[in-house]
């Protein structure tokens, strides 16, 4: 495999929002980003510049990693959020204890399969564990089969937990997880 994997810079946030809209086009989407695409075209740079200092490199409350190819595209990426205890997700929800959040997974359809996503997520775990957090979690929509098995088979485990999208739906989100060896 011939792909660097990596955190992004802060001064790389075209490149960051511009895997984003890829993202957000992907066939399921609507299952896997709380947002849509048009919401997203619709956000000033301001915001791409903002979210990409926040996760770069040195950054202490996230990161995002990116899988570049051979010739600087970048063709994956998975953001971890820390979450403190003591605190409230995005969802409302009291954190318990300090955790990792895994959001915005996202390869490129022409790369899948090839072992990306699994250096993708070693790399969050291993940013995530270097700052003393007891667990790693994501959210993941109950009807999203590919990301269920794929998270299953890198350790995740469902928890239990469930988080309703709200409105006018009866669909859910499962939370999974994976404890600090």
């Amino acid at each position: 495999m011939n792909y660097k994997i990596r955190s992004i810079r802060a001064d790389e946030w075209a490149a960051a929002k511009e895997l984003r809209l890829v993202a957000l086009q992907d066939p399921v989407a609507h299952l896997a980003f709380l947002e849509t695409y048009d919401a997203a075209m619709a956000r000033p740079d301001s915001f791409y510049q903002e979210r990409a200092a926040g996760a770069a490199e040195g950054a202490d409350e996230a990161q995002q990693i990116v899988a570049e190819g051979p010739d600087g595209e970048w063709v994956g990426t998975v953001t971890v959020l820390l979450e403190e205890a003591g605190t409230v997700d995005w969802a409302g929800c009291p954190v318990e204890r300090k955790q990792g959040h895994l959001v915005g997974v996202f390869v490129r359809p022409e790369v899948r399969g090839i072992g990306l996503t699994e250096v993708l997520f070693d790399a969050a775990l291993e940013w995530a564990w270097g700052r003393g957090v007891e667990r790693v979690r994501l959210i993941v929509h109950e009807d999203n089969e590919r990301a269920r098995r794929f998270y299953g088979k890198v350790g995740f485990v469902a928890t239990g937990i469930t988080v309703p999208l709200g409105g006018e739906t009866d669909e859910r989100e499962l939370e999974m997880a994976i404890e600090r060896p």
